[in-house]
Formats: structure tokens, sequence, C-alpha cells
């Protein structure tokens, strides 16, 4: 049965970079370990803009840069492993096999993937699934809950938009 106090998905216009910093750091309260996301937009759309908000909304204050050229950038925060994936130049799976990467996939992390499409039949299914799409000014963006556990994280969601 389902709850109808959860929701299915939430959807926010982003005007401008300090707006899907702001956007990523209220992910960041709602998201637990064990968690897969998938971050579904065209280059340029936003996505590794997002996990920078996420990772400082969890305290992350160094640098954040986009692991397009080894797949797989490792933030580590006292028992939470965050694995940002972004697979736009991956087409080998014996590489993912051998990198060891679905042991990255576990209770104890949350794994975002840009470009996961390019992985079908090797990542697991998305917990939730951020959809870019690029306006003439500004994204549209929709966090859509995939299992309970995505479910639970929407349940979670602040009301109130945080401050840019």
């Amino acid at each position: 049965m389902h709850d109808s106090n959860l929701k299915s998905n939430v959807s926010f216009y982003l005007a401008d970079e300090a707006a899907t910093l702001s956007l990523g750091k209220k992910i960041a309260t709602v998201i637990k370990p064990g968690l897969v996301i998938f971050l579904n937009g065209n280059l340029g759309a936003g996505k590794t803009t997002l996990v920078r908000g996420i990772l400082h909304g969890l305290g992350h204050q160094h640098a954040v840069k986009s692991p397009t050229y080894n797949l797989v950038e490792i933030y580590n925060f006292s028992r939470l492993y965050l694995y940002h994936f972004d697979l736009y130049r991956f087409n080998d799976p014996y590489e993912w096999e051998e990198a060891g990467f679905r042991d990255y996939f576990n209770s104890d992390s949350i794994c975002l993937i840009e470009w996961p499409e390019n992985a079908v039949g090797l990542l697991p299914a998305a917990d939730l699934r951020v959809d870019f799409q690029i306006l003439d000014t500004g994204r549209d963006i929709v966090i859509h809950a995939d299992t309970e556990a995505g479910e639970q994280c929407l349940k979670h969601w602040p009301d109130t938009e945080p401050p840019h």
C-alpha cells in the first residue's frame, strides 16, 4: 500500500549556479548511506555543480572536480563514503569489474552517478533520479524517488528553501 504522505518527486527551477549549490545542500540534509543516485542531463546541465553542493552540505570544504577522466572521485566523511562517478567516457564493462566499482555500492556509501545510461546492466537500481533540463535561462530539475529508500528521502524533504 502506498503511503499518501510520501512524495514520488519534487521539482525545482534553478536560475543559476548559486541555486544549484543551494539545492545540493538541501539534498545533503535528506540523503543517507546506502543510496544510489543517478544524475541525468546533457553536458553543462549542472550535475557536477549539484554534487559540489551536496558535498558542501555534508561538510566537505575542499575542491570538487568532475571525475570524467578517472571515472570516480572518493570522499570520506568519518563512517560515510561518497563516490561520485562520471561515466561519460565509460565504455568497457571489463574496466568496471577490474576496478572493483561494484564493491562501492554498499550500506556505508552514497553513490552519485553521472551518465548512468553508459553502464546499463552494471549498476544497481537508482533510489533517486535527478533529471536536469537546460532552459534558455536556468535549469529545471526533477528528483524522482524510485525505491522506498528514495521515498523516505523525499518524505523528509524540508519545506523551506535554504538561503542562497
